[in-house]
């Protein structure tokens, strides 16, 4: 039997967190053999232009990515493409990959992102329904709209979620003159994230850029355009109570659960929310494995217990951290998360927390304005922060998360 190969440092997973420990180990000098596994077709990648610049078509693929193609071989990283990991032993430190190579390692990152969440009603084999995870799904998507006429005719684009893929999408789409509509089981965009209040503010601007926004509503089933037809192609989205949608492209946003497919059969301990479990300096609970990114469920200095975020400055800075430890530093991982969406040019937010719970919402400024900041308090202590539209201190608003002192609740008002 020919014995496996070996790396100093393995990553596997294709997306920001690996691609960042990468640029991390070797900035700081690593001279050691780095490994990145990935079973996505391109380098990795920054996802967020797929909702946004990429599907407007105001960027292409090798503009989203984190590093240039050219970077890791220029940097000695051994990239390998199109190739998934599909054993991890911790024990042993080995992994089995598709092509049936196997491969030791000193440490590793896994760094697996997440899956779409795939709505189980009737029609969802229909052509024309969407989910977006990759930026090739972005591409099938304005490939499918164009074949319906979407920016030259008058295709109707419904969106099932009311989150941040929802919105961000129809906020491109309508500005390019799509007619889009956003169907959500809460009452406003965003609301789960920032509450009804702000959510009515967001509900406002994507309704004055011509999205009809619905809220309350289930879906109980996409309909073909026509019954008879052997193509099945979208044609309505059918709702709780009877109302149908008409739709000739659908987008679903529903949500995503971590990948922690290869964590769990290799015996690795998950958290509450699905996540791997990871101590306060992302350790798994196997020895030489580290974790981050969305499938990241660690124990968290700053929000007094275990926590996952699903953000994607969240992946770069955890893969960075990691790397640092490997390169000798010791302290918990106490970043804050941060977090930034457009939609179209009516909104930018930024946020830090993220709030998870809070009994009282600080408006800084008027949601009357285009520029304000939001602040989310549990009693005399910050929670969570959002910035709308380049208002407020996002740095300030930071470090009053990350102290987790008491605060003048009054005096939020003013900043």
């Amino acid at each position: 039997m020919t014995a496996p190969s070996r790396t100093d440092v393995l990553l596997i997973g294709g997306g920001v967190a690996a691609a960042s420990a990468a640029r991390t180990l070797r900035e700081s000098g690593h001279d050691g053999t780095i490994t990145l596994v990935t079973r996505e077709l391109d380098a990795p990648y920054h996802r967020p232009p797929g909702s946004k610049e990429l599907l407007r078509g105001e960027q292409d693929l090798d503009a989203s990515l984190v590093l240039p193609a050219a970077w890791y071989a220029e940097h000695d990283v051994a990239l390998r493409t199109r190739t998934s990991v599909m054993s991890l032993d911790p024990a042993a430190r080995t992994v089995k990959l598709q092509s049936k190579d196997e491969l030791t390692y000193d440490r590793a990152l896994l760094a697996t992102g997440a899956m779409v969440r795939r709505l189980n009603v009737a029609g969802s084999g229909l052509r024309g329904i969407h989910y977006l995870r990759s930026l090739r799904n972005a591409d099938a998507i304005r490939r499918d709209l164009d074949a319906v006429g979407g920016l030259a005719g008058d295709a109707r684009v419904v969106l099932v979620g009311g989150s941040y893929i929802g919105c961000e999408v129809a906020a491109s789409l309508a500005s390019l003159g799509v007619s889009c509509t956003i169907l959500m089981q809460e009452s406003e965009p965003l609301e789960r994230t920032f509450g009804p209040e702000i959510g009515g503010w967001v509900r406002k601007r994507l309704e004055d850029g011509g999205i009809a926004v619905r809220g309350g509503v289930d879906v109980e089933a996409f309909l073909p355009a026509d019954p008879d037809a052997e193509d099945g192609r979208i044609g309505a989205v059918a709702l709780a109570g009877g109302d149908h949608v008409p739709a000739d492209l659908v987008v679903c946003g529903v949500g995503a659960q971590p990948d922690v497919m290869l964590g769990k059969r290799a015996g690795l301990e998950l958290g509450e929310s699905g996540g791997i479990r990871c101590d306060d300096r992302l350790r798994t609970s196997a020895a030489g494995l580290w974790a981050a990114g969305d499938i990241c469920e660690y124990d968290s200095v700053v929000h007094g217990g275990p926590i996952r975020v699903e953000h994607e400055e969240v992946a770069i800075a955890q893969g960075a951290y990691v790397a640092r430890q490997w390169l000798g530093e010791d302290r918990p991982y106490d970043v804050v998360p941060y977090f930034f969406s457009d939609l179209a040019d009516w909104v930018a937010l930024e946020s830090v927390g993220p709030a998870r719970r809070w009994d009282r919402t600080i408006v800084a400024g008027s949601l009357d304005d285009d520029a304000f900041a939001a602040w989310f308090v549990e009693g005399r202590h910050v929670r969570g922060y959002a910035a709308f539209n380049g208002a407020g201190d996002i740095d300030r608003a930071s470090a009053l998360i990350q102290a987790g002192e008491p605060v003048d609740v009054d005096a939020l008002t003013a900043s």
